[in-house]
Formats: structure tokens, C-alpha cells, sequence
């Protein structure tokens, strides 16, 4: 399973509405090679489920994961900081071994 923060939801809400995208757009979070730490999340809006995909729901947020995505994000929850340490979507993922800085990339 996927959790996501209520700060994380407010923000979720937010940047949907801003951007025009309907509540029938849910969240798809991906994992992709790349980055400093060598596999980074990928964050966006989708409206499709495919075939693969696993579909989370947590405080009214649907979430979307493909399967092979699914093996590095099990018992992630998705948080939202605007602190002074940075600003924007973090992963907080038991998975990874050691993360980068900027907590966009990872390794396990």
C-alpha cells in the first residue's frame, strides 16, 4: 500500500485544480532508472488504469502503480514539504537504502 500525508492531499487537491484536471485524474507514481541515487519517482495526473496497474486509494486520493513500480514503493507514504529544507512532493520510502539529497532519486 501507498499512504499519503493530508498535507500531501491539500497539495494533491490543489495543483489539481490549478492545472484543470477533473477528480476522475488520480495520482500515477512510477519508479524509473535515473537520477544521482540511480532510480527516481516519476509523479503525475492519469485518468487511464491500465491492465497492470495497482490502484490505492487513501484519504479520498486514488493512487495508481504499476506493478513493476510496485516492488520499490510498497509502505511508501507520499508527503508534501514547503519548509525552508526544500519544497514539493517527497517519497518517504522503507525500501530504499540510501536516498539523494534531494530526495527525488534512490537506491535499494
Amino acid at each position: 500500500m501507498i499512504s499519503v500525508t493530508d498535507k500531501a492531499k491539500e497539495k494533491i487537491i490543489e495543483i489539481r485544480q490549478n492545472e484543470g484536471f477533473s477528480d476522475e485524474h488520480n495520482i500515477r507514481v512510477a519508479v524509473k532508472g535515473g537520477g544521482c541515487s540511480g532510480l527516481m519517482y516519476d509523479l503525475q495526473f492519469d485518468s487511464n488504469v491500465q491492465p497492470n496497474d495497482e490502484v490505492f486509494e487513501d484519504k479520498g486520493i486514488k493512487i495508481l502503480v504499476d506493478k513493476k513500480s510496485l516492488l520499490y514503493l510498497l509502505g511508501t507514504t507520499l508527503d508534501f514539504s514547503d519548509g525552508l529544507n526544500g519544497k514539493g512532493f517527497q517519497f518517504v520510502n522503507p525500501n530504499a537504502s540510501r536516498t539523494c539529497g534531494c530526495g527525488e532519486s534512490f537506491a535499494v
